[in-house]
């Protein structure tokens, strides 16, 4: 099971599709979805809708990071071919996915969505549906107060 609502949030660190470490401490509104694979038809849906999202989450202060257990060779591919502008971050030992008990079957990462906040779990989604997803996670963030859209 997943860390939950008000569990303290990892910190973590790994190599983005750029092959730059990034370290990740979760101190600013930052949502954190992972995914089974990338270039998958579901995969894909949800990547290209967070990026349509991305500049608004963006106006209201929010990080967004993908994980799956893919490498940095697929992501790169991936987000040129799709032309997303977060980073992705690789798992291939699913080091991450550990880290926030999120289950790793068969090699992928179960469909996990984390909102997190000074350093804690504000907010998870388990068994997403890619479609609409990342405007219901950023709704919600807005209607909980945890961000806010500049006026």
């Amino acid at each position: 099971m997943p860390l939950d609502d008000g569990d303290d949030a990892p910190t973590v660190r790994a190599p983005n599709q750029d092959g730059d470490e990034i370290a990740l401490e979760f101190d600013e509104p930052t949502v954190l979805y992972f995914y089974p694979c990338d270039d998958t038809p579901s995969c894909t849906i949800e990547a290209n809708q967070f990026q349509r999202e991305y500049d608004t989450y963006r106006d209201a202060g929010v990080d967004v990071y993908g994980v799956s257990t893919d490498d940095i060779d697929s992501h790169r591919s991936f987000c040129e071919a799709k032309g997303l502008e977060f980073d992705l971050l690789a798992d291939p030992d699913g080091e991450i996915a550990a880290a926030f008990d999120v289950d790793v079957q068969g090699g992928a990462a179960a469909r996990t969505t984390f909102v997190l906040a000074d350093g804690e779990v504000q907010a998870v989604y388990e068994r997403v549906d890619p479609n609409g997803h990342a405007r219901d996670v950023l709704q919600d963030a807005l209607e909980d107060g945890l961000v806010t859209l500049p006026e």
